[in-house]
């Protein structure tokens, strides 16, 4: 009976490493790859158990990382088509994620006096486990991974240092169990500094991400002006249109007046046209455009709210910022004034 829960719980975590692994790597979650995957994992876990019954626990855990982590980077790489530095940070990952159950299954053990419910304890909580990562971490880890190569190297810092610590001080060496100092100060330190760098690359992404929502609600606000303008240039040709059109009727009518020598008249006809006129021709603030854009459109939205606007416009032939910088400042204050 405690053989046949050793295997299970051997299995387990071998088909648990490689569904996180692959989950982190980012497969899909189809039936075929489920297949696959379970026929990998049992094929391997036949070389396992042969590896066992020919050499031995010890020289079988000492080549685990051959008979296990290296094919499931191969799976990764291979079968999922993904980049090897996403394999090999996937599969160091995965092993962080292994152990909790390894912890809870000892606890388990100690507590029952019993390696059949460490075995238990292992494979209960492995099953926990991953569903509570597949739920909530496992497409977090994947977009981290596919966001580029620094992000990834350094996502996967922690947990390679800590697959070559655990390796290096219990497997192919006992510094860790006879306390060496070396061995017990290493890796607090080593997390401390990964953490470090960590925070200081997730500043670095939050400051680029900040600036990148800044220009795009500063392209928005450009935007939306140049709606407001191509609107008001549309209902400026239209008027055009129809006076051109008319244009026949004023010279009619304006020869008619001359001829009858009704000055007077013509000279309230001529100022009633110029004042249209002046009211479909744009206004020139500026010689900047994003400028002259900007002015023009808020100008017409006060005249039509019956704002005061007063405009004394004088721009440098240089400015120091862009015109999408230049744009999201002038229509933010202006946006500010005419709600006020």
């Amino acid at each position: 009976m405690a053989e046949a829960f050793a295997f299970a719980r051997y299995y387990v975590a071998l088909l648990f490493g490689t569904l996180v692994a692959a989950g982190f790597a980012g497969m899909p979650a189809t039936r075929k790859n489920y297949l696959v995957l379970t026929g990998f994992t049992v094929g391997i876990f036949g070389v396992q158990v042969l590896c066992l019954f020919a050499w031995g626990m010890d020289y079988t855990w000492k080549m685990y990382p051959l008979l296990c982590h290296v094919p499931i980077v191969l799976f990764t790489v291979l079968y999922l088509k993904r980049p090897w530095l996403v394999g090999v940070v996937s599969m160091f990952a995965a092993f962080l994620c292994c152990q909790p159950p390894r912890w809870v299954g000892s606890l388990a053990g100690e507590l029952l006096g019993s390696v059949s419910m460490n075995h238990l304890g292992y494979i209960v909580t492995a099953a926990v486990t991953y569903v509570v990562l597949k739920k909530h971490v496992v497409q977090s880890v994947r977009h981290l991974l596919d966001r580029s190569a620094k992000s990834c190297l350094v996502f996967g810092a922690v947990p390679a240092f800590y697959y070559c610590m655990d390796f290096a001080t219990t497997v192919y060496t006992d510094f860790l169990y006879r306390g060496t100092r070396t061995a017990v100060q290493f890796m607090p330190f080593l997390i401390s500094a990964c953490y470090f760098v960590f925070v200081l690359f997730y500043y670095a992404e939050l400051q680029k991400q900040a600036l990148v929502e800044r220009e795009r609600d500063m392209l928005h606000s450009q935007f939306r002006q140049a709606q407001a303008e191509f609107a008001s240039m549309k209902q400026m040709q239209q008027t055009a249109a129809a006076y051109r059109h008319d244009m026949r009727h004023y010279l009619s009518l304006l020869q008619q007046l001359a001829a009858e020598g009704r000055l007077d008249e013509i000279r309230e006809y001529l100022q009633s046209v110029q004042s249209d006129i002046d009211a479909i021709t744009p206004r020139r603030y500026c010689d900047n455009e994003t400028v002259n854009l900007i002015l023009s459109a808020y100008a017409g939205r006060a005249q039509l709210e019956s704002i005061s606007l007063d405009i004394d416009a004088r721009l440098p032939d240089a400015l120091p910022f862009s015109d999408t910088e230049l744009c999201s400042l002038l229509s933010n204050a202006l946006e500010n004034a005419v709600k006020a």
